[in-house]
């Protein structure tokens, strides 16, 4: 158990649970003070704890904007899965197309003909938001960027991004080209929970690539735009972005004392502005808020007595780490509670909902989740099930 989260201790019950926390509501609301979040001069932002997914600073997070070179994170992201899922190689070497070669913006100067490893696409994608490279690996992955961004617009539904739609792989600008703070946070999310072997490019200040074919000179070397990776050394990620339509955007994201905060700002007046606005965010989410430990994931819950089925009984569990994000000094205040469908019959499947898990302070429902069950159960034998169907039947008359 970190520093950083309440150990939680666990009462078994036959239909509930409780999981003491504290000595009392008031003692908890008595040393607690959480002032309100700062207001930033940007059009809108987003303060996400990566761990909970709690949102705790928000405004105007779900209007529609042009993401610019936020884009990014998305052809970076489809990038990692076909290579996690073996569609694509590190290695595999990528043909430049003259469409890649002739974008204009930021590039990492890669050359029609080329033919450069997926590996580096990527690093030029993350690290020097190279609109070339964006182009070649998605033209490499679906055939033209056409294809690629039905595929980033299937994706973004899969992740739950439900107010973004992509037309290119870069943020070029383009009509009907959008996304907003909530799904951009919700998809830096993905980017550092998914594909952790790939997270470390995000932090990574400059990156430079291949030789001039004229001259032999090392093509010179770039900068990564994230100001908050040379002024703030718990920052590690992710994106920048600009559009003269949309203004200055930013997805950063900072790892401290075993916790870990994601903003998004957009609509920002200058880049020095969106990290400034940025930090203020991350300095309000670790100051104000901590983490509490519920139960882990996939681990048993208690057992669950299973009618007519070819076993008696079934564990549940949660089916991802449950924490909850809080007002520093209110984890003390936090109750669980476990509430099972009562007369539950086989067949059970794995991951059927069995019940739910609520996280209460005072009355308030801070967090619920689904129970699941941890194994399937099949259906008993025609006298198992006859004899439960009396053992229920003489049951229900008491």
């Amino acid at each position: 158990m970190s520093k950083r989260k309440h150990p939680v201790r666990r009462l078994a019950g036959l239909v509930t649970m409780m999981f003491c926390l504290g000595t009392g509501i008031a003692q908890a609301q008595a040393s607690a003070f959480i002032p309100a979040a700062p207001k930033l001069a940007s059009e809108s932002y987003i303060l996400m704890d990566a761990d909970s997914g709690e949102i705790l600073a928000a405004e105007k997070i779900d209007e529609p904007m042009h993401p610019a070179s936020l884009t990014k994170m998305m052809t970076a992201y489809i990038g990692e899965a076909e290579v996690a899922e073996g569609n694509i190689g590190r290695q595999d070497k990528v043909l430049v197309s003259e469409k890649a070669w002739r974008m204009g913006g930021s590039t990492m100067f890669i050359e029609v003909g080329d033919r450069v490893p997926v590996e580096e696409l990527l690093k030029g994608i993350i690290i020097v938001s190279g609109n070339d490279a964006s182009v070649a690996l998605a033209e490499h992955i679906a055939g033209s960027e056409e294809g690629f961004a039905q595929m980033m617009n299937g994706t973004a539904r899969k992740l739950g991004m439900v107010n973004t739609h992509y037309v290119n792989s870069s943020g070029w600008p383009a009509e009907d080209h959008y996304s907003t703070a909530r799904d951009l946070a919700i998809l830096s999310r993905h980017i550092i929970q998914d594909y952790p072997e790939d997270y470390a490019l995000y932090a990574q200040k400059y990156y430079q690539y291949g030789v001039n074919k004229r001259t032999g000179e090392p093509l010179r070397r770039q900068a990564n735009r994230n100001r908050l990776l040379w002024t703030n050394p718990s920052v590690d990620g992710l994106k920048t972005g600009h559009i003269e339509a949309t203004g200055y955007h930013l997805a950063a994201t900072a790892h401290r004392d075993g916790r870990r905060m994601i903003t998004v700002i957009m609509g920002a007046d200058s880049e020095k502005q969106r990290a400034e606005e940025a930090q203020k965010l991350l300095t309000y989410g670790f100051r104000f808020f901590e983490n509490v430990d519920i139960k882990r994931g996939g681990q048993p819950l208690e057992s669950v007595r299973i009618w007519k089925g070819a076993d008696d009984a079934v564990n549940v569990m949660v089916e991802k780490d449950l924490v909850v994000t809080v007002p520093r000094g209110t984890g003390k205040e936090l109750t669980a509670v476990m509430k099972l469908d009562s007369a539950i019959e086989a067949p059970i499947t794995r991951g059927q909902q069995l019940g739910s898990l609520k996280v209460m302070r005072g009355e308030e429902v801070v967090k619920e989740v689904p129970l699941l069950a941890q194994r399937s159960v099949e259906r008993g034998s025609i006298f198992k099930v006859i004899w439960d169907s009396v053992v229920m039947f003489f049951s229900s008359l008491f």
